[in-house]
């Protein structure tokens, strides 16, 4: 948390409750600040209950008078925060992550992205929960469907949209497409091939490379010399690629199948088959996104909460969680310049101080080092504000010192994302096994 702190100084936190209008209406105790960070250490201890998620929390503390709270004002206090100041948060740290000189990160003058969804998150079987989600699935838990645009190198969220499983695929990605650039190159497997769904990205300005599912029809309206042809779906000209891909994992083990894969780069000279082939098993990554929230940062576990309100206000904490943890990796990555940040996991630092044992007075180790920092960082929050901020003026419009919070954390990124996309780096598919 004293890391993940850092990432998300108070100014950020106090700007987003404003804006949202969460701002403690009175003296209290706990103050929305603090649940916000409360929220996040939710997530990162999902295996606990609320009580010692603020004994973790606040557990280098000790010489200062910190409150005790009860599991009812903590439950209390999520409800007052709400989940409108956790999406609001996301919204400001999700992006890209990959810096100009990011091993794998772009494809020629494209940045790399994927869309897939993810539908096995399970919510407690409640009345509620079961009039949003509809009924069970196969496990005997309603099922939460996860929609994510995701840098493919840096596994990094771009965009999310969750909900029902009932909705479809499509349905869900059609919401993440205002979020594409004409210098992004978007990655998915079968399920996205519609004639319309095809259009809607082409409009965007960016191109993709996607996977065609068996039963689709394509005309060879020209053969090329590197074993691909021109097609049409729709009133869209496309590429059609045929490829046997081939997957070698550590143990020798392999998986192979055949594809047809469908892109807008009908240049075949600039953009040759088999570099496309390779560039696809970036796709995967994807998966091990998906892996790394369900199993690494949710312990396989499901959601906490019985209603609606809950789910989505968990499920924005735990984004945003993931996303500080990737922007933790990356930047540890890029500290070795050449290190390619997908070769990076979370799973030793995220155990770490969940296995952690804090006894009082404990200075030393990973006591001092984790959660010493957060002491010293959120001393501010913990404790009760004074009297005069207590009741801050709400209005319709931002005051000074939102705007001026926003400024500067605004300022930074798009500096951040403006030095990204210089990047001009040249074809690097990956060595995995191909043939046309």
């Amino acid at each position: 948390m004293g890391e993940l702190t850092a990432l998300v100084p108070f100014e950020i936190v106090a700007a987003i409750l404003e804006e949202t209008r969460n701002v403690q209406r009175r003296l209290r105790g706990l103050p929305s600040r603090v649940g916000v960070y409360f929220l996040l250490a939710m997530c990162l201890f999902p295996e606990v209950g609320y009580l010692l998620v603020w004994q973790k929390l606040t557990a280098s503390l000790t010489a200062l008078p910190v409150l005790a709270p009860t599991a009812k004002a903590l439950r209390d206090l999520r409800r007052r925060v709400g989940s409108a100041p956790m999406q609001r948060l996301f919204e400001v740290l999700s992006g890209p992550l990959a810096q100009p000189r990011t091993p794998g990160a772009r494809f020629g003058v494209y940045r790399t992205v994927s869309l897939d969804s993810c539908s096995s998150l399970k919510a407690p079987d409640t009345v509620r929960n079961r009039a949003w989600l509809g009924s069970p699935g196969h496990g005997g838990y309603p099922l939460l469907e996860l929609m994510t645009l995701v840098e493919t190198r840096t596994r990094a969220l771009i965009g999310v949209v969750f909900g029902p499983t009932g909705e479809g695929e499509s349905a869900y990605a059609r919401r993440l497409l205002q979020l594409l650039k004409p210098n992004m190159l978007v990655l998915w497997d079968k399920g996205f091939d519609g004639n319309v769904f095809l259009a809607q990205v082409s409009a965007t300005g960016a191109q993709f490379l996607g996977r065609l599912r068996s039963n689709r029809r394509t005309p060879i309206l020209a053969p090329l010399t590197d074993g691909s042809y021109l097609s049409m779906i729709g009133t869209l000209q496309i590429r059609i690629i045929e490829a046997r891909v081939t997957v070698t994992c550590a143990d020798g083990t392999t998986f192979a199948g055949t594809y047809r894969l469908a892109t807008t780069l009908t240049n075949a000279r600039r953009y040759p088959a088999a570099a496309l082939i390779s560039l696809y098993h970036q796709r995967w990554e994807h998966e091990s996104a998906y892996y790394a929230l369900r199993h690494t940062v949710m312990q396989g576990r499901r959601l906490r909460s019985g209603d609606p309100a809950g789910l989505e206000q968990q499920m924005w904490s735990i984004l945003t969680l993931y996303q500080l943890l990737r922007t933790v990796v990356v930047d540890a990555a890029e500290s070795r310049p050449g290190t390619d940040p997908d070769r990076c996991g979370f799973s030793i630092a995220l155990h770490a101080p969940r296995d952690l044992v804090i006894r009082p007075g404990d200075n030393s180790g990973y006591a001092t080092g984790l959660v010493g920092v957060v002491g010293r960082r959120v001393l501010a929050a913990l404790l009760p504000p004074p009297a005069r901020e207590s009741a801050p003026a709400r209005s319709n419009r931002l005051s000074p010192v939102t705007t001026n919070a926003y400024s500067g954390r605004g300022a930074q990124r798009a500096a951040r994302l403006a030095d990204r996309q210089c990047c001009n780096d040249s074809l690097n598919p990956s060595c995995a096994s191909l043939s046309v």
